[in-house]
């Protein structure tokens, strides 16, 4: 997993994204369509056609860094293109990359008393 670091924010680009497209037509995309700085920390996150496959690009101080991750079962969870630019919590990237929906995550069930 990205080490991320405090106060980084993590950005999804809504609809779906040729995955085709390496660090530099993502680095285009995330100026174009999200209207942010690829430089600037802040991880941005990419979905495929299909939903089972899945970019995220990251500037970590000295370069551009690509991480990918392809689910062999089911699809990832994704906002629809009318919401424009999403914002998730490092958290709930952690959910999305292990196929839980990160909207509405259910916690562990806790009995109330012991015994």
């Amino acid at each position: 997993m990205i080490p991320i670091p405090s106060g980084v924010r993590v950005w999804l680009a809504t609809g779906h994204t040729d995955m085709r497209k390496g660090f530099d037509g993502l680095a285009v995309l995330v100026q174009e369509r999200l209207s942010r700085d690829p430089h600037s920390g802040h991880l941005f996150v990419f979905r495929g056609r299909r939903g089972d496959l899945v970019k995220v690009l990251w500037y970590d101080g000295q370069g551009l860094c690509l991480f990918c991750k392809r689910l062999e079962r089911g699809r990832l969870l994704w906002p629809s293109p009318a919401d424009g630019a999403v914002t998730i919590t490092p958290a709930q990237l952690g959910y999305l990359l292990e196929g839980i929906d990160w909207r509405m995550p259910q916690k562990a069930w806790r009995p109330s008393a012991a015994g």
